[in-house]
């Protein structure tokens, strides 16, 4: 993950077609371990294509992704029966804590799935 974001922060420095050197400089920057032959891999991989549209394929490619959703807690008040209403009241208020949370998660996920969608990409 850290060679394909080095390759995309030199593309987005305006260097088109970075090289291994520009990949390495950018990773040895920040002191990151460098992967030599990562890095070889994903430039095999990216030789000849375009960056932007390698990306939209990818975005396209992570749309058709099955993504699970939440619904235990629904499931679970349903089968409870008559004690649904009060568990529903009683839960009301972590709820509302998950869902900020569940937000701030969904930002860092958000970023990773980008990132990862360019991964897959790049190295199909």
């Amino acid at each position: 993950m850290k060679v394909v974001a080095a390759y995309l922060l030199a593309v987005l420095g305006g260097n088109t077609t970075p090289s291994a050197d520009d990949v390495r400089k950018i990773l040895g920057s920040v002191g990151a371990e460098i992967d030599g032959d990562r890095i070889e891999l994903l430039l095999s991989e990216v030789k000849g294509k375009d960056i932007t549209e390698l990306i939209a394929s990818g975005r396209e490619k992570l749309a058709l992704v099955p993504c699970g959703g939440g619904g235990g807690a629904v499931s679970m008040a349903a089968s409870a029966g008559g004690a649904a209403p009060a568990a529903a009241s009683a839960g009301a208020e972590p709820k509302k804590e998950e869902k900020v949370e569940e937000k701030e998660e969904s930002d860092d996920v958000s970023l990773l799935a980008y990132m990862s969608s360019n991964l897959f990409v790049l190295v199909l």
